[in-house]
């Protein structure tokens, strides 16, 4: 997706970056939600116990819980290590162990390709945000081709 990222300037650490369209929709939906649960409760008929009315706002709470896990999603570079929050997964990585991170036109989110073969999907960083997705992953494979790189063993005298 973005072919010259060695022009884009390297952020000062440390740096988080969050998806923008997922995270207004994720939580605008949550409270909607939490309204409608808590909105429901107050107008039920008389006959509705106590328990079905916390009922109803308990589960308003899992349906809160469910959007948070679609908007928590991010990707945090420090000095010494990458973390990368998936919805239910939080992944730590030290800077060598990342060989590249590549986002197809097409994909949803970025990959991570790491030392030992696998690779690692970085929902912190989301296509549909468009321009914005496209300036993050610039900035985190300027990053990467900075601080990425191991150390040279010494080599013996």
């Amino acid at each position: 997706m973005v072919d010259d990222a060695a022009e884009v300037p390297v952020p000062d650490l440390p740096v988080t970056w969050r998806p923008r369209n997922m995270r207004i929709v994720g939580y605008g939906l949550a409270a909607v939600i939490m309204a409608t649960m808590v909105a429901l409760a107050v107008v039920l008929p008389a006959d509705w116990r106590l328990a079905d009315r916390l009922g109803l706002v308990a589960l308003g709470l899992v349906g809160v819980g469910v959007m948070h896990l679609l908007a928590r999603p991010r990707l945090t570079a420090t000095e010494t290590r990458v973390t990368v929050v998936n919805s239910i997964r939080t992944h730590v990585l030290e800077w060598p162990e990342i060989v590249d991170a590549r986002m197809p036109v097409g994909e949803p989110w970025p990959s991570l390709d790491l030392t030992d073969g696998s690779t690692l999907a970085v929902m912190g960083v989301q296509s549909n945000d468009g321009d914005l997705a496209r300036a993050n992953l610039a900035q985190f494979q300027a990053l990467l081709r900075h601080r990425g790189e191991a150390q040279e063993p010494p080599r013996p005298a």
